[in-house]
């Protein structure tokens, strides 16, 4: 059964695993090292691969901390209520 708790759980996990990539073992065999990206100048339009990589770097930033907290009420929710 399809739910909302389902699809907050999915995320969740999906956040999770945005935040345990390893740049040089996993993302670097494809192409998306911290040393292959080249950076770019003010006006130049970055490549696709530079804003996806931009994007794994500002998510692991920002929801490290949230993550934990986030984590641990999802854990005692499933501890409560199975």
């Amino acid at each position: 059964m399809f739910t909302l708790w389902s699809l907050i759980e999915a995320s969740l996990l999906c956040l999770n695993a945005i935040c345990i990539l390893h740049e040089e073992r996993f993302l670097s065999k494809f192409g998306m090292g911290a040393s292959s990206v080249q950076v770019h100048g003010f006006g130049e339009t970055p490549t696709t691969k530079a804003q996806i990589l931009n994007l794994i770097r500002a998510i692991r930033t920002v929801a490290k901390i949230p993550l934990i907290f986030l984590n641990l009420i999802a854990i005692v929710f499933k501890l409560l209520l199975g």
